[in-house]
């Protein structure tokens, strides 16, 4: 007697021997996995969550400010997320992969269902199965006295006016074979293309268009030149020639703040940017920008992204002569935009001095001693200067940005690690630089106003996009939109219709099938039976 295969005492098997794939072989397994459906899904749903730390982090491309005050608070953790590239995730080299990995896959996806699917648009119909009784769907009808040929002929000219290709098959029955559906898979890979050509569309756009953020005062003007931007990030196959020549001078910024609610006191209602622009030659034209109202012009899309204050200050030697006068911008740093800002006069006084401020529009006093804000709007304007002596460190020839002081090579001399307090300022009042280095002004914005609410001049932070394909991202997004409704409302269904002859009489059956779900198949069939019986002139039993 034999022993089962595998028993104690039964010999070993022998080793599989596999073909070896070589090269080539390995090759086409991994296009196979790439290109497969369920890759192209895996890497489209991987894209979205590379996406997320884009909005988890500030990023250069659109809020360089929240950079730089992201590295002034986490001094030691913001140059490691530098090097992952979490302040560049859009052009990061992780997030380029992952997006050309979904290119790939998704070319190699459409294609050969394109090439399938136009193969099966030119096919018949399949031929009628010899049991229709057996499908889920089937109904039949008694037609006794009716002719085969002309049962068979009307039924397929009705399902063709229903939208079904049908196929007469002529055999021991007469029969008629239909399926509608198709643009069922036109929708898919309509859906599936269209989706290649908005990564084709977004990378043809990244690599001509650029992104600029400029921070306006009030009575200041922006041209539309590359060394007028703060911060610049053009495309690959950016040129200059392609700014469009405008210039922006911002009249008015007006800000809107919840006074009513007790719950929301202070919580923002409305931002509003009057501006005037100016195209080439011709004369200035008024516009408003709010927060979700770019303002269109020339082929940019300007936004407001943020605001803030600029209180003037004025810095004067010794001898009273100004040596630094400007309005500047201070960053907030909270919603009641307490704000940070620095002053740099590297010349004009004996030691290159710089000072590091606190803004508070709405001054207040914690328990602490230390100042704070409680409102975002102007009622109590206080602004508090640490001031350094000694090396700013912008002898050197190296770019340094204004929003950020560098101490190392610094002398405190008054705040923070100094004999003197902090300089603390209000609107119109002036204080001495210590060890006699000059003054420094906290200059009222409008001497002759006694209102606090025009004491201080606002600014906006503009960002300044050009996108030449967005069009084209929006004809595409309309074609996903389509193609995805389609392939999710439209069923794929096979209908039959056969002439059985019994020794009774005619009998007229009807079937389907559907490929996936489709609810409406039985009610579709029994449709189908009832008006053909009603064009007949039968009866279709309940």
């Amino acid at each position: 007697m034999s022993r089962p295969s595998d028993h104690i005492d039964s010999p070993a098997p022998s080793p599989v021997t596999q073909p070896a794939l070589g090269p080539v072989g390995y090759l086409r397994f991994f296009w196979r996995q790439l290109t497969s459906m369920r890759t192209a899904l895996l890497l489209l749903l991987l894209l979205a969550v590379a996406a997320v730390p884009g909005s988890l982090f500030p990023q250069r491309s659109s809020d360089p400010n929240g950079v730089i005050q992201y590295f002034d608070k986490n001094p030691a953790s913001a140059p490691v997320l530098d090097g992952l590239q979490l302040f560049d995730v859009y052009t990061s080299v992780w997030f380029s992969a992952i997006y050309l990995l979904l290119f790939i896959s998704l070319i190699g996806c459409v294609i050969p269902r394109t090439t399938h699917h136009l193969r099966a648009l030119r096919g018949r119909p399949p031929r009628t199965p010899a049991r229709l009784e057996r499908l889920s769907v089937f109904v039949e009808v008694d037609a006794a006295g009716q002719d085969p040929a002309v049962a068979i002929d009307s039924a397929r000219s009705m399902l063709r006016k229903s939208g079904y290709r049908a196929e007469l098959f002529d055999g021991p029955t007469l029969s008629v074979s239909a399926e509608r559906g198709y643009l069922r898979e036109t929708g898919n890979l309509v859906f599936h293309t269209a989706l290649i050509g908005i990564l084709i569309s977004v990378g043809i756009g990244g690599g001509f268009g650029y992104t600029g953020q400029k921070v306006l005062v009030e009575g200041q003007a922006f041209a539309n030149v590359r060394l007028s931007y703060d911060s610049l990030n053009p495309g690959r196959f950016f040129s200059e020639s392609t700014l469009p020549p405008y210039r922006i001078v911002l009249d008015d910024f007006s800000a809107t703040y919840e006074e009513e609610n007790r719950n929301a006191l202070g919580q923002p209602i409305d931002f509003s940017a009057d501006v005037t622009t100016y195209e080439g030659d011709g004369p200035g034209t008024k516009s408003t920008i709010k927060v979700n109202e770019p303002l269109r012009l020339d082929g940019n899309d300007i936004y407001l992204l943020g605001n803030g204050y600029a209180p003037s200050i004025t810095v004067r030697d010794p001898e009273g002569e100004v040596v630094f006068s400007d309005q500047v911008p201070f960053l907030p740093s909270d919603a009641n935009l307490t704000s940070l800002g620095v002053v740099k006069v590297p010349d004009g006084l004996a030691e290159q001095v710089g000072m590091a401020g606190f803004f508070y529009p709405t001054a207040a006093q914690l328990d602490t001693g230390a100042l704070t804000s409680n409102h975002p709007d102007l009622q109590n304007p206080v602004l508090t200067l640490r001031v350094y002596k000694g090396d700013l460190g912008i002898d050197g020839g190296i770019a340094k940005s204004v929003y950020n002081l560098d101490t190392d090579e610094l002398t405190a001399i008054a705040g923070d690690g100094a004999e003197e307090k902090a300089l603390e300022l209000r609107p119109g009042q002036t204080a001495d630089i210590p060890g006699g280095l000059g003054t420094v002004a906290f200059d009222n914005k409008d001497p002759d106003a006694d209102d606090l609410l025009q004491s201080v001049s606002r600014f906006a932070s503009l960002d300044v996009h050009r996108d030449p394909t967005q069009g084209w991202v929006l004809f595409f997004a309309i074609l996903v939109l389509l193609g995805l409704l389609t392939g999710l409302f439209i069923p794929r269904r096979r209908v039959w219709v056969k002439a059985v002859e019994t020794s009774e009489g005619l009998r007229l059956e009807y079937a389907g099938l559907a490929r996936g779900d489709d609810p409406g198949l039985e009610a579709a069939v029994t449709d189908i039976a009832r008006r053909h019986s009603q064009q007949l002139g039968l009866k279709l039993s309940p």
